[in-house]
């Protein structure tokens, strides 16, 4: 039988899930850091080659010079850890971006989900495909040539609440066929 409210049912923990921009001034915890990475490195990836790399934002400095560079991104200078997402092109599956962009993003994902289930808020800030952030974020962590910033997360306690939402749309979805 179709749920009649899926807002207060187990999908509560996704549909909970909101970009937070706005961030109590204290840190997260060593093993909140730790679940959160787990969580991400938990998603699925094409045939299992984990292509994702990570670096944690930890120094202020760090975490305000890696913000500089990002449109959208000042909230992270404020942030309790900040995470750069960083693809590994040789080791995604046959060496295509697009597998290395759909792992990393699966990776992304899980860690805003683990976020929010740990009582947190995270944003995802986007990196790839914008040269001058690719570069600035290559500069600012010394990222290695071969390899490829993808995205930032944000992650902090929460200093405002968005309610839970559905994006539902009837307008999207065709049925056996276009």
């Amino acid at each position: 039988s179709p749920m009649t409210s899926p807002l207060d049912s187990a999908l509560a923990p996704i549909l909970g899930r909101r970009s937070i921009r706005a961030y109590e001034d204290r840190p997260i915890a060593d093993e909140l850091v730790r679940a959160l990475l787990e969580a991400a490195m938990a998603a699925p990836s094409a045939v299992g080659r984990d292509p994702w790399r990570f670096v944690v934002l930890r120094s202020r400095a760090v975490m305000v010079q890696v913000a500089e560079g990002l449109r959208n991104g000042k909230m992270l200078a404020h942030a309790g850890v900040g995470f750069a997402v960083i693809g590994d092109p040789e080791a995604a599956h046959d060496g295509q971006l697009s597998y290395l962009l759909q792992d990393c993003s699966a990776a992304v994902e899980n860690l805003l989900l683990a976020a929010h289930a740990l009582g947190l808020g995270a944003v995802w800030l986007g990196v790839h495909p914008r040269p001058d952030r690719i570069e600035h974020l290559r500069r600012v962590l010394s990222v290695p040539e071969a390899l490829l910033p993808i995205a930032c997360v944000a992650v902090g306690h929460p200093a405002e609440n968005k309610p839970a939402r559905t994006r539902y749309d009837e307008a999207k979805i065709h049925h056996d066929r276009w």
